[in-house]
C-alpha cells in the first residue's frame, strides 16, 4: 500500500527568514508546505504490514519551494535544504524567540532587554515650517 493512504495532504504556508546569497539582505519569506497529517483510521484492504507501517506514521510537514526570489535585488536563491522535511510534534514544543528571550533573562537574573529609545528629532525637522520666500 502507498504512503500517501496513510495520509490526508493540505497545502500551508509559512514565514521563514533567509538570507540572499549575493546582495546578503536577510528578508522573510512566504514558503509553502504540504502538512500530511495521519488519517483516523487504516485504510480498507490493510495487511498485516500496512497495520504495523500505519502504527508508526507520525505528522509532518514537507516542503514545496525550493527557491525564493530576493525582495532586494529580484534574483532566485536556493533555500537551504536541511529543513525540507519537518515532523509537526518536533515543531509543536519549540518556543519563539521572544519567549526564549524571556525566560534566559530570567534565568540569568538580569532584566530583560529595554525597549529602545527613539533618537529626538534634530530641530530642523520639529521647528514650524517658515514656507517658502
Amino acid at each position: 500500500m502507498d504512503e500517501r493512504a496513510f495520509f490526508s495532504e493540505k497545502p500551508e504556508t509559512r514565514q521563514a527568514r533567509y538570507q540572499c546569497p549575493k546582495c546578503r539582505r536577510t528578508a522573510e519569506y512566504g514558503i509553502r508546505w504540504v502538512r500530511r497529517s495521519k488519517k483516523d483510521r487504516l485504510p480498507a484492504g490493510a495487511d498485516e504490514d500496512d497495520r504495523a507501517k500505519f502504527a508508526k506514521v507520525r505528522d509532518y510537514l514537507l516542503r514545496v519551494d525550493d527557491e525564493v526570489v530576493c525582495k532586494a535585488c529580484g534574483r532566485k536563491f536556493e533555500i537551504p535544504s536541511q529543513h525540507s522535511l519537518m515532523f509537526l510534534d518536533q515543531i509543536g514544543g519549540l518556543p519563539n524567540d521572544e519567549e526564549l528571550e524571556r525566560e534566559i533573562s530570567a534565568a540569568s537574573g538580569e532584566p530583560g532587554p529595554a525597549p529602545e529609545a527613539k533618537p529626538a528629532l534634530p530641530a530642523r525637522f520639529t521647528r514650524k515650517p517658515g514656507g517658502w520666500k
